[in-house]
């Protein structure tokens, strides 16, 4: 199998026909199999899918709405081709690019090809500012000078998809993953649809998760695997700067001051007992890094049903 075609779908009845059309069209050519996963979904989309999905594909019904990361998750441990797509399924990603990210992949003797949404069709207010916005900060704090973060077509060799530790929400962080993988990736320009049916999962409000995961993200690509080095430095820091404050009012005391009523007393004690408790939670990270890497693989998803097409 030359390639697998991974899917997130949820509450996309309208859009099941065409995409398994689009994909047809796109795709005669490759040997390739397609693997929906409904992500909880409450309208007929699986029935839509049972009804319409063409030879060599799978549909994956998770028993609950999980988020996209982990639909996507597993989807690709399932995937049995050399080469894994991801795309969206409300037909806005175009599969028709597929096989052009495919020859650019081995052509460059790529890992990883992103696209890159160049003309994008969603609201400027809601979508392409806040967007921008965002990408703008992962690039700065990541420092993985990607544009597009939030495009989901890109395509993957078989091993760093199957090895990236998708967990969470964190698809859109899928760059980032792939450096501390250590993989070789591109970005090239992708056509971009406005959306037929349907609407989207995805609004403004979703900024409150992507700058709380934009956080994990830099302490995980920084100090994922050496959170002392963090947690220590900051305790250091911090119990030291308690312990002069305090030095410095005994000395005062020693010449007679009086030192009780002092805002400065206060400020030293809380300093010194904070850096005490950043050094503790610094083991308490090694202790869940080491516990994190060395334990076994368990997948955070439930699995209602498979239904194949072979």
């Amino acid at each position: 199998m030359k390639l697998s075609v991974v899917i997130p779908v949820m509450n996309e009845t309208e859009n099941i026909r065409p995409l398994f059309e689009a994909l047809s069209a796109s795709l005669g050519s490759v040997d390739h199999e397609i693997i929906l996963v409904d992500d909880g979904s409450t309208d007929g989309t699986i029935a839509a899918v049972e009804a319409c999905a063409p030879a060599h594909s799978r549909l994956i019904v998770l028993n609950k709405n999980y988020g996209q990361t982990t639909a996507m998750a597993a989807g690709i441990e399932y995937a049995e081709g050399e080469l894994i797509a991801t795309m969206d399924g409300d037909l806005q990603n175009d599969p028709a690019d597929i096989p052009m990210m495919m020859r650019y992949l081995e052509e460059q003797e790529l890992d990883v090809v992103a696209g890159r949404r160049a003309s994008r069709k969603d609201g400027m207010m809601l979508r392409k500012i806040p967007s921008a916005i965002a990408n703008a900060m992962i690039r700065t704090l990541t420092d993985v000078h990607i544009r597009d973060y939030g495009c989901t077509l890109k395509v993957f060799r078989k091993d760093v998809a199957k090895n990236l530790g998708l967990y969470g929400e964190l698809h859109r962080f899928i760059p980032v993953l792939v450096q501390l993988y250590g993989a070789r990736m591109a970005e090239v320009d992708v056509r971009h649809h406005p959306r037929k049916y349907g609407r989207s999962k995805y609004g403004i409000g979703r900024t409150s998760k992507v700058l709380s995961d934009l956080l994990f993200m830099v302490f995980f690509q920084k100090y994922g695997q050496k959170p002392m080095h963090l947690f220590g430095t900051l305790g250091f820091i911090s119990f030291f700067l308690g312990i002069a404050v305090n030095l410095y009012l005994l000395a005062l005391k020693i010449l007679g001051q009086e030192i009780g009523g002092r805002p400065l007393l206060s400020l030293g004690i809380i300093m010194t007992f904070i850096g005490i408790q950043l050094i503790t939670t610094g083991f308490v990270a090694e202790f869940i890094m080491r516990t994190y890497y060395e334990s076994q693989n368990k997948k955070p998803y439930i699995i209602r049903k498979i239904v194949d097409k072979p």
